[in-house]
């Protein structure tokens, strides 16, 4: 996972330039009052401060459309441009048109990289760690804040400070910035995908994975593409297609299915059941921890059943069919056609029409996932050792392991990707089904070895392999439902291309599970702003002066200026640990658990705060409370609701619209930032410094309240099964209402 790792680092530079501007400013502006005589003129002075957020709203607005069409990395290069360009002007800057120029493209930089770099993390890393490498944003800005109040704070000591200096210096970590996009960070495996370009996609995600075998998830991104609005919960005692069932017709039986997964030669067999796996149980009756909380989302119940350990059989998630041996080796149980990868690999370096269109070749397209002239699924496509659902063409999916005997079948999370295809009878005569499956093993509980029931119909060996599974069926997004108007003949596939030709749509926000995860992404993104951190970083100076620092350090010699951004420095300095803690525990603990421990000292310090505003104990006793609040707040904000916003909202949406998606939960972040700024001095008048701190303590309550009820624990989850979870949550949430 290093090559994961390399890029979410390379990416997250960044961030680490929009926490540099954040403090440089903040040190600047009291120089830059001083040139150009605004004492008298706080509209200006706050004017140069506000500019980069108004460029980065301006920004926002269009940038999520922009880069479902252009792509996540020329944004990101857009973005270090405009670092450069605008670190330039300010170094230059002959008057403040000019410096007010300069900031509002320093804005357009910051907008960029704040609203696409989650996005480009989220998208690149392994669902195993997406969480801590999604939590380098906070890490690396608050590391340019420490280094940036470092740089300003030995320039104060200067006897003749230059502003320009301060903020022109952003030109030269910039630079480097600007060479990582270019020759280092790769596109979106997620995006590429999306605009049908394969075979780049597959050599990305064999960087960034480490491996060459990468069947499996990129079969899962092709399935990413659709936005499921028919998601359902079925479950399945599954296992291994042996000689029998390759010679034995499945489809005859009305209690089997075949499943196909996404390497070739890859097949099960499963029989449905009413089963009682967590996430099966949820589905019909809510979890069992959560099933008599009152306003409880069962989106939220929903995701913990994956998450919940059962008392005889430990965590699902571990269980799940371990390395994928056993009936998810290819190896061992199923026969390999030892010449599909040479011909696979041969056929990459050559173009050739495609099914779908003559015009596409695989530098364009590039392989199309199954063939558009495949008319059979079970009986005449798959012959034994032969019926992958997922590769090339002519009957296999997207290149494999390039000769390597085996690898891992799984998309990650626990997770295992499938097909099926089934023939039902209905009021208007013969349906065709190609369905996708996203398989989880949940195993009732009393057995760790799933059903010992037979799928052939006779008693089954305590040790066959066999494992009850949790499925997530919806339809593939080869197959949508403008072909079944069509009357098929057989799975009749479209092209990737044309699954995604049209690109992204408003109409996709108003599907339910979208418009589910847009309720909670912007929530979200609302209560952080109003949660006080604005307030708190603007009057923690103050507070820490009070504490007696200030005057500890102004019998060092130091200036009041000076005085003031060593306290601000050592604030920061504080955050980086707290944030080291959290990129630790994102993956393991849950951002919903982060949240939920975390929150509730944020309303203790903000209490706190109240009492040592209001409550005179003495000059010592209010600075040391005030002190050790600022110091908590700080700490377990950095941890919890500063950077699990952001993950979350580049987690919850379906690839085809998560541009635009983010897009409005960034804007939502850069309004409600402008609107806490400047209604700051408004509430400080009318309620006063106490008051200000109360409304953002019961903000906070309210806070946790939202997130105990709606935000679902997403660690370790694949972002396809994500958004699918959203779809099937948005179902039951309808489901209530009508009831």
């Amino acid at each position: 996972m290093s090559g994961a790792v390399l890029v979410a680092v390379a990416a997250a530079i960044g961030n680490l330039l929009q926490g540099w501007d954040n403090a440089t400013i903040a040190g600047a502006v009291l120089y830059i009052k001083k040139e150009f005589h605004l004492e008298s003129e706080p509209a200006i002075e706050g004017l140069i401060v506000a500019m980069s957020l108004v460029g980065a709203t301006l920004i926002t607005m269009c940038s999520g459309p922009i880069s479902d069409l252009l792509g996540r990395r020329p944004l990101l290069i857009i973005s270090s441009v405009l670092y450069f360009v605008s670190g330039l002007i300010m170094l230059w800057s002959p008057n403040v048109y000019v410096l007010l120029l300069a900031r509002l493209l320093d804005g357009f930089g910051i907008g960029l990289a704040v609203t696409l770099i989650p996005v480009y993390i989220s998208e690149t890393a392994p669902s195993e760690i997406r969480g801590l490498l999604n939590t380098l944003p906070q890490f690396t800005g608050s590391g340019g804040m420490f280094l940036s109040y470092c740089m300003v704070f030995g320039m104060s000591l200067m006897e003749a400070p230059s502003w320009r200096l301060m903020l022109g210096v952003l030109f030269i970590p910039s630079i480097i910035y600007f060479l990582l996009t270019v020759f280092f960070l790769p596109e979106s495996p997620r995006w590429l995908v999306s605009k049908g370009r394969m075979l780049e996609a597959k050599k990305v995600l064999q960087r960034l994975r480490g491996r060459e075998d990468v069947a499996g998830e990129l079969a899962l991104l092709v399935e990413g593409l659709g936005v499921g609005a028919d998601t359902s919960i079925e479950e399945y005692i599954i296992g291994p297609a042996n000689d029998f069932t390759d010679e034995h017709d499945i489809s005859a039986d009305k209690d089997q299915i075949k499943l196909y997964g996404s390497e070739q030669g890859l097949s099960w067999v499963a029989r449905p059941v009413s089963g009682q796996s967590a996430i099966g149980l949820v589905s019909r009756r809510g979890s069992m921890a959560n099933q008599n909380v009152p306003l409880m989302d069962p989106l939220v119940t929903l995701f913990g059943s994956v998450h919940e350990k059962l008392p005889e059989q430990g965590s699902m998630r571990s269980m799940l069919f371990p390395h994928f041996g056993s009936m998810f080796n290819v190896g061992e149980n199923q026969p390999r056609n030892e010449d599909w990868d040479v011909e696979s690999h041969a056929r990459e370096g050559e173009d050739y029409a495609s099914d779908g269109d003559a015009g596409d070749s695989d530098d364009n397209l590039q392989s199309p996932l199954i063939s558009r002239q495949t008319t059979s699924m079970d009986k005449d496509m798959a012959p034994p050792g032969n019926g992958s659902m997922a590769n090339t063409r002519h009957g296999s999916l997207i290149p494999g392991n390039d000769g390597e005997p085996g690898g891992s079948t799984g998309i990650g999370g626990g997770w295992q990707l499938a097909w099926k295809w089934s023939e039902r009878e209905d009021q208007d005569g013969k349906e065709g089904g190609f369905k996708r499956i996203y398989l989880h093993q949940g195993g009732a509980p009393g057995s760790r070895r799933g059903s010992l029931v037979s799928l052939n119909g006779t008693d089954g060996h305590p040790d066959a392999d066999y494992v009850q599974a949790a499925a997530l069926v919806s339809q593939s997004a080869l197959y949508p439902k403008e072909l079944l108007n069509q009357h098929p003949v057989g799975p009749a596939m479209v092209h990737p291309s044309e699954t995604v030709a049209r690109g992204p749509s408003w109409r996709d926000l108003f599907e339910p599970g979208v418009k589910h995860a847009l309720a909670v992404g912007v929530g979200l993104q609302i209560l952080q702003q109003f949660a006080g951190i604005n307030g708190v970083l603007y009057y923690t100076p103050q507070i820490l002066e009070q504490a007696g620092v200030g005057v500890l350090l102004s019998n060092l010699g130091l200036s009041s200026a000076s005085t003031s951004l060593l306290i601000s420095a050592i604030t920061t300095l504080l955050m980086l640990p707290c944030i080291a803690v959290a990129m630790r525990l994102m993956d393991i603990s849950g951002r919903r658990t982060l949240l939920l421990t975390t929150i509730p000292v944020l309303i203790v310090s903000l209490i706190l705060l109240v009492l040592g505003s209001m409550v005179d104990l003495g000059g010592v006793v209010n600075a040391s409370i005030s002190t050790v609040s600022v110091v908590l707040y700080f700490c377990f904000f950095v941890m919890g609701f500063g950077p699990i916003p952001n993950i979350l909202c580049a987690e919850i949406f379906p690839t085809r619209v998560r541009g635009l998606c983010i897009a409005i939960c960034a804007l939502t972040f850069w309004i409600c930032d402008i609107i806490v700024t400047y209604t700051l001095p408004v509430m400080l008048k009318s309620v006063g410094l106490a008051g200000v701190f109360g409304l953002y303590a019961v903000v906070c309550v309210i806070s946790f309240v939202f997130v105990y009820l709606k935000v679902p624990e997403t660690k370790g989850m694949p972002l396809e099964v994500i958004s699918e979870f959203f779809a099937v949550g948005a179902k039951q949430v309808a489901a209530a209402k009508e009831n």
